[in-house]
């Protein structure tokens, strides 16, 4: 697979240092769900040094939609705690570009973007329990869809931090309602994950109006016996650097996401002592 742009199929089978090189050489730019078995998928959030003190006491107000994995120092590329491997600038799948908060393009690397005042946050992501759930034998519709979770802001509120503020954004799984005990039981062995849902059952009760219609990502079939799962995402984050409005944000493209060098159990979260 050299020239042609690889499919997701493509990329099952292959280990995680074959699957990071397709994505650095810019052979695929789609969603990961599924991809590197076993190792944390992260979200990213990348600003100037000037707002990652605030940013950071964001995700630590807010640590169910923004566990944070591990923050670079400014100007490098690399978290350590993340993988020697791993280069900030390459190994997303897609990031987008954001100017005064409005999305400027997406892009397939960071070269020409890259700055010595960047700070880049890294988010665990739900992306990283599914395996654990489908070894279960709950199935992942998205995944055997080939596409994106779905993804909605709710009406729940974050603790702001300086200028980030707004509601948290939730990804949505259906799962069978006599299965929903051992989902949360699971999902609580992940905290850099979003650990357990935050919501099971009627969308409107957190300020989702129609599940057909999400933010981002794209909707997916119910099956009889199942009921929407609502767990707290890594796009919150962004869409609070969004509501900023700061001269240039880069995060992730939603769904297409870095995936590190790292155990999927790895943790506790990062802590400003950490390197």
């Amino acid at each position: 697979m050299t020239s042609e742009r690889a499919q997701l199929p493509d990329l099952f089978d292959m280990d995680l240092a074959a699957q990071r090189q397709l994505i650095r050489d810019g052979h695929y730019n789609g969603h990961t769900a599924g991809l590197a078995k076993g190792n944390l998928q992260c979200n990213l959030a990348i600003l100037p040094a000037d707002l990652a003190d605030d940013f950071h006491t964001y995700c630590r107000l807010n640590p169910k939609p923004c566990p944070l994995a591990g923050v670079s120092r400014a100007g490098e590329p690399t978290i350590a705690r993340l993988g020697t491997d791993v280069d900030i600038r390459t190994d997303a799948a897609r990031y987008n570009i954001y100017r005064h908060g409005v999305l400027e393009q997406q892009v397939n690397d960071l070269y020409a973007y890259w700055r010595d005042d960047l700070v880049a946050f890294a988010i665990g992501c739900s992306f990283t329990f599914e395996d654990a759930l489908r070894k279960a034998g709950i199935v992942m519709r998205h995944i055997d869809s080939n596409v994106t979770v779905p993804m909605f802001l709710s009406s729940i509120q974050t603790t702001p931090s300086g200028p980030f503020h707004g509601g948290m954004v939730v990804s949505m799984r259906p799962i069978p309602e006599d299965r929903i005990g051992e989902v949360v039981d699971i999902c609580a062995k992940f905290p850099l994950a979003h650990g357990a849902p935050v919501h099971v059952g009627d969308p409107a009760d957190i300020g989702i109006p129609d599940l057909d219609a999400p933010d981002w990502g794209e909707a997916v079939e119910f099956k009889p016996g199942e009921i929407p799962v609502f767990w707290a995402c890594g796009v919150t984050p962004q869409a609070a650097i969004m509501r900023s409005k700061p001269p240039l944000s880069i995060t992730h493209a939603p769904g297409a996401m870095l995936i590190s060098g790292v155990s999927e159990t790895t943790g506790p979260l990062y802590t400003y002592n950490d390197n």
